[in-house]
């Protein structure tokens, strides 16, 4: 028989050389050029050198622009307006709702909240196709743009029904201006019994109002403005009697900067 002619070669990967035998192991760097890299140390150094530079950056803005921070806290100041921060702004909002505040307060606090965690936590094990695209997977895409279009809309809602001057104007730093004055005169007793005191302080500092000390005022303007209002202020905001707010009035315009 002629060589080539009905005769068929067999390799054998038994007698083959190890180096042309294929490698079973990991796939070598060198298969994907430019595509990928080493974790260690090339992937991990480019890790900590953008890390360093958002740590740096973060470190400027924080010495170069402090947060803003507002006076002390008062219990008693029933005026301010307490705010969580912008990115809780929508769970507050819910909490505004009538179906979800009140004797309700644990469905707006917990329970909406958790079926819409447990519903995006559960949205990989209901859609297990391996398609990518948003279009071809109805489910994930409806249950995320449904979270985000919630999220912006009660976000939105809790921001427009804000009154931001008064809130900045309710917790403003202002200069402390000690004041003597006996809590238990009848005069005092009157101020702390009264819706005065939300607006201008337990020690007539000022809040949401101005400062009640050294307003060289009369009693009787006092009296007149108490009645009539001024500015921002509404008229007929004291509910006591004419002889009380009377005796009020001139508590007041006895308060004088201590010394």
């Amino acid at each position: 028989m002629h060589r080539g002619k009905g005769l068929k070669f067999v390799g054998d990967s038994r007698v083959l050389h190890p180096s042309s035998r294929k490698k079973k192991g990991p796939k070598d760097y060198s298969e994907y050029p430019g595509k990928t890299e080493a974790f260690w140390p090339d992937f991990l150094l480019k890790e900590w050198l953008i890390g360093s530079v958002f740590l740096v950056g973060y470190l400027i803005l924080t010495v170069s622009h402090p947060a803003p921070l507002e006076r002390q806290a008062d219990p008693t100041d029933t005026a301010y307006t307490a705010l969580p921060d912008w990115y809780f702004l929508f769970l507050y909002q819910l909490l505004k709702y009538e179906f979800a505040s009140g004797p309700w307060n644990i469905i707006g606090a917990i329970v909406i909240p958790g079926i819409a965690f447990m519903a995006l936590l559960l949205v990989p094990f209901l859609d297990t196709s391996k398609e990518r695209r948003p279009f071809k997977r109805p489910l994930p895409t409806g249950f995320m743009l449904l979270a985000i279009a919630s999220m912006i809309f009660l976000t939105w809602e809790s921001v427009v029904n804000v009154d931001w001057d008064a809130k900045r104007a309710a917790g403003e730093i202002r200069e402390e201006v000690a004041v003597e004055f006996d809590e238990n005169s009848e005069g005092y007793q009157l101020y702390s019994t009264s819706s005065c005191i939300g607006c201008h302080g337990n020690a007539f500092e000022g809040g949401l109002g101005p400062t009640l000390v050294g307003t060289e005022l009369s009693a009787e303007e006092i009296y007149e403005i108490a009645v009539n209002g001024i500015g921002t202020m509404p008229a007929g905001t004291y509910q006591g009697t004419d002889e009380e707010l009377q005796q009020l009035s001139e508590f007041i315009s006895t308060l004088e900067p201590a010394e």
